[in-house]
């Protein structure tokens, strides 16, 4: 094969894995510390929607994350699921993360219609 010719092939190969699928490059609200410092957040990035659908029971959030007030979760959500102010949330993309308030632990996963 000419060598030219697999040079082209090449930057064709990877500019069409560069434009990946569109859900890797739309951002969810969601925000994962990436650098901690004396026990510490110190750099935060933020997940894509397919890395947000990713967290699971047990994943910690930082202690200083800004976690969602338990007013501005959908109300049926909140009767349905039984869920109380004294525990922590984040809500976004359609899902719903219930924070352990002392170990900052995910202790369960709702997916809101729709999400």
């Amino acid at each position: 094969m000419n060598k030219n010719l697999l040079t082209l092939t090449g930057i064709a190969v990877a500019a069409g894995l560069a434009a990946g699928p569109v859900d890797a490059r739309t951002y969810s609200n969601v925000i994962k510390c990436s650098g901690w410092r004396n026990g510490q957040c110190v750099a935060w990035n933020r997940l894509t929607t397919r890395q947000s659908r990713e967290i699971q029971v047990g994943y910690v959030f930082p202690q200083n994350y800004t976690y969602t007030e338990f007013s501005a979760l959908p109300q049926p959500l909140v009767t349905e699921y039984n869920l109380s102010p004294d525990a922590r949330y984040v809500y976004s993309n359609g899902y719903i993360w219930v924070i352990d308030p002392h170990t900052y632990a995910v202790t369960r996963v709702i997916v809101a219609p729709g999400g």
